[in-house]
């Protein structure tokens, strides 16, 4: 009789108390779904500003192996061609990118801001290209459960936008 009251109490005592409140748990994103969020970045952006310098053959032809490299999942490939061409353009905006997100891809995030911010730095500040480099900074800033930081990107991403003239 003892011990059912004893076991009664504890029982009553437990659904008493508050629990602890359970840390908050961020969802696991895939290194795909980081890019794919960052490329759409790039390609939903409209804005009237789109650079596209001409490119050197040999770069060009790195980076288009690069491109099916990554296609086909060999990531290592395609890390060492950018990094070939980077070697002959080495302050190429689209490059840095291009390299930012193939370090996502090896889990160097920090590797990936830092180029994403260099391209931003090199680049038009407009367009396409700098809407993927901010947003790369979101991921990065997410990935490193810094909402503050990610906060201040997702505005600067906004800010890649440029409204076209109206034409009638």
């Amino acid at each position: 009789m003892l011990s059912a009251t004893l076991l009664a109490t504890c029982l009553l005592a437990a659904c008493t108390q508050p629990s602890a409140p359970s840390p908050s748990v961020r969802p696991v994103r895939h290194d795909s779904d980081i890019i794919a969020a960052i490329r759409m970045a790039g390609d939903k952006e409209k804005s009237a500003i789109s650079v596209n310098p001409l490119r050197d053959p040999g770069v060009a032809a790195l980076q288009d192996v690069a491109v099916t490299d990554e296609r086909n999942g060999r990531y290592d490939d395609a890390i060492a061609k950018l990094d070939q061409a980077l070697k002959i353009s080495p302050d190429s905006p689209d490059l840095l990118q291009d390299r930012a997100e193939l370090a996502i891809r090896a889990k160097d995030y920090a590797a990936a801001e830092k180029l994403a911010r260099r391209s931003w730095e090199l680049g038009p500040r407009l367009g396409p290209l700098c809407a993927r480099n901010w947003q790369t900074i979101v991921e990065m800033r997410q990935q490193a459960n810094d909402d503050a930081g990610a906060a201040s990107a997702r505005k600067w991403v906004q800010q890649c936008h440029v409204e076209g003239v109206p034409r009638y």
